[in-house]
């Protein structure tokens, strides 16, 4: 019973921690996002300009925080918050195989393919 308490406490943690960590990043980018353009008039958003690629490719975003890019740092908590419940299933997945619960372990790696399937997915 005491190592099911340790899994989960660790799963709330993992989530906690997680949501924390993106809140303060896209905060960090939220912060000078309107240091450096928060003086600016109103941008028109009638016309679609298309997404400047450096903050939407991984490697754009990584580039641009030594930077202290606005966009790339409010981007990079975008990631850590979408990949805060994917990492709560991994732990699940890892709590279910170490029980032996292997109708649970199979749907959770079910869940789990899935998610990483779709999110690694390119559009056509």
């Amino acid at each position: 019973m005491k190592r099911k308490h340790d899994i989960q406490k660790l799963i709330g943690n993992t989530l906690r921690r997680g949501v924390t960590l993106a809140c303060l990043l896209a905060l960090v980018g939220g912060v000078l996002y309107l240091v450096r353009h928060g003086a600016e008039p109103m941008p028109d958003y009638t016309r679609f300009r298309g997404a400047d690629p450096s903050f939407t490719t991984l490697g754009g975003i990584l580039g641009g925080l030594p930077r202290f890019e606005a966009r790339e740092w409010i981007q990079l908590g975008v990631i850590a918050l979408i990949l805060t419940p994917i990492l709560r299933v991994a732990l699940s997945l890892v709590d279910f195989i170490e029980e032996r619960d292997w109708l649970f372990a199979a749907i959770t790696a079910t869940v789990l393919a899935v998610i990483v399937t779709s999110s690694l997915a390119t559009p056509l």
